[in-house]
């Protein structure tokens, strides 16, 4: 298991709190590499013969593999397993935070350094937040339970880098590095003065940007305050000076052109249908003439086949990841152009993680992620 790099805000796991973590690590690896390619003969072999001998064809697209495959066994025995997983992530994680918690709140107190949090206890949390835990995490990364609360944010840090079996990078900070990679390479001598990250979570990605650019003055908002007060405190722990607040990126209060970049990492697809317009419209107002905006994202195609289709929607029944099915499905060309910008100035890229120098799922030449980018 690659080695998550340690801070002064960190989880730090005793000794049998980081074998059950390393467990669960090598755990969700097995089940990626060695049980759940089994799916794929399994379809073959048993569930399309059994579906070409009922219907005399076979089938149309993933939701009719859906419905033959959720009945194989070997399926069932795959998908329960890491369902099961992410479940283990989360309680691996928890046990730790909550014996450390009293001490992180009071390291939070004191840590000085750049950048600043604004919290507002007022701001509704949208419904695609509160209807279920994204991700499975229980009470999400918005919910507090005592005073001045960070649990959320901690559990995040230490569980998205277990989810992810290392693919986040020992600094957790992967996504960050791909879009900064990308848009350096697209606009090598950019000027940023400000720029501003949606949906930042701990901040994990905004962090890598603010310490390779020490210069722009960075944004970073998020409707979780537990998730804010950890990130903020995490940021300082680390050297980097971001202003976090909590904010919803439907309705921004900054004021109009105040933003060189507007960027998201791996945010539109935890929304809403309604949400991703809103989202666009705030990017374009708030974005100076000539900005940027910049959503990395998850895999956008269903697949190159309907089998690759099916599988490749099993989080969003089993995760909680509700939206990203209808994400794919929609035209975010025709949001952008929706929301002001030019059609020939957008674009979807695609970008491979392969930066990482350790080989985990993730760090496939084949993984990509697409970036939809717009200039106004």
């Amino acid at each position: 298991m690659l080695q998550q790099i340690m801070h002064e805000m960190f989880p730090t796991p005793n000794h049998d709190e980081e074998a059950r973590q390393e467990f669960v690590n090598d755990f969700r690896m097995h089940l990626a590499t060695k049980v759940c390619p089994g799916s794929v003969p399994a379809y073959f072999k048993r569930v399309m013969p059994a579906f070409v001998k009922e219907h005399g064809r076979e089938p149309k697209d993933r939701h009719e593999i859906r419905r033959a495959m959720t009945r194989d066994p070997f399926y069932q025995m795959w998908s329960a397993m890491q369902r099961s997983s992410q479940e283990m992530v989360w309680d691996s994680v928890i046990d730790s935070v909550e014996r450390q918690l009293p001490d992180l709140i009071a390291k939070a107190a004191v840590l000085n350094g750049k950048g600043s949090l604004t919290l507002d206890p007022e701001l509704e949390i949208p419904k695609y937040h509160t209807a279920f835990d994204i991700h499975l995490q229980p009470g999400a990364y918005h919910t507090d339970v005592v005073q001045n609360d960070l649990a959320a944010g901690a559990v995040y840090d230490r569980g998205s880098f277990i989810y992810a079996m290392g693919g986040l990078g020992e600094h957790n900070d992967g996504m960050g590095r791909i879009t900064r990679n990308f848009f350096r390479t697209r606009f090598p001598g950019r000027k940023l003065e400000r720029v501003l990250d949606l949906g930042c979570t701990i901040g994990g990605s905004v962090c890598f940007w603010s310490q390779q650019e020490p210069e722009t003055e960075f944004h970073a908002i998020d409707v979780g305050a537990p998730c804010l007060r950890y990130g903020h405190a995490r940021a300082r722990a680390i050297g980097a000076g971001i202003h976090f607040s909590q904010q919803n990126a439907e309705a921004l209060n900054f004021p109009d052109a105040s933003f060189d970049l507007v960027m998201s990492h791996i945010v539109l697809h935890e929304t809403s249908r309604t949400a991703l317009q809103n989202i666009f419209n705030e990017c374009y107002r708030v974005l100076k003439p000539g900005g940027v905006m910049l959503h990395l994202d998850l895999q956008q195609r269903w697949g190159q086949s309907p089998l690759d289709a099916f599988l490749g929607e099993w989080e969003i029944y089993n995760n909680n990841e509700h939206f990203y099915g209808q994400l794919k499905e929609i035209d975010c060309g025709e949001v952008a152009v929706n929301a002001g910008f030019d059609k020939a100035k957008f674009g979807i890229h695609h970008v491979s993680t392969t930066w990482q120098d350790d080989q985990t799922p993730y760090g496939e030449s084949s993984f990509q992620l697409p970036i939809y980018l717009a200039e106004k």
